[in-house]
């Protein structure tokens, strides 16, 4: 196995029997168990597999996985946005959607795991998600599209 699949299957593993809420802790964790991997290793990690920061009772927020999509894993992604989900406007071609604090990185992901044809990408803060769509003709399809997601 290379050490990047290693690696990074040790990371998942961490993930998912810790709460760990920065990359700081995460390369602590990864160096405990043999892994040297500085900040930016780690970062890119994260983005290859999809990490995104959920609400924690003890650490605030954690890193989750969003498995890749699947049919079945359409309603965890509609219910991703369904829970966190308050409000969305639109600027020409731009959709903005307010989540819950703590909840646009998750959105934002399970968006772009939902492959919606009128986005051409996304950017997630904290409770905000700023999605990119393919023509300003796009948006109110698109908008229609979450209104049906969260209001079924």
């Amino acid at each position: 196995m290379l050490k990047k699949e290693a690696r990074q299957k040790a990371i998942i593993s961490l993930i998912e029997n810790n709460d760990i809420a920065t990359q700081e802790e995460l390369c602590e964790l990864l160096e405990k168990e043999g892994y040297r991997a500085t900040q930016a290793t780690v970062s890119r990690d994260i983005r290859e597999l999809g990490l995104s920061k959920m609400p924690s009772d003890k650490a605030g927020l954690k890193y989750v996985r969003i498995p890749s999509h699947s049919g079945a894993m359409e309603e965890k992604y509609s219910r991703v946005l369904r829970d966190a989900f308050v409000a969305m406007d639109k600027a020409q071609s731009i959709l903005v959607l307010r989540t819950v604090s703590g909840m646009a990185m998750a959105v934002g992901a399970a968006i772009d795991a939902m492959h919606l044809e009128e986005v051409s990408g996304c950017i997630a803060g904290d409770d905000t998600v700023m999605l990119a769509i393919r023509d300003a003709d796009s948006v109110d399809t698109l908008m229609a599209k979450i209104r049906g997601i969260v209001n079924p």
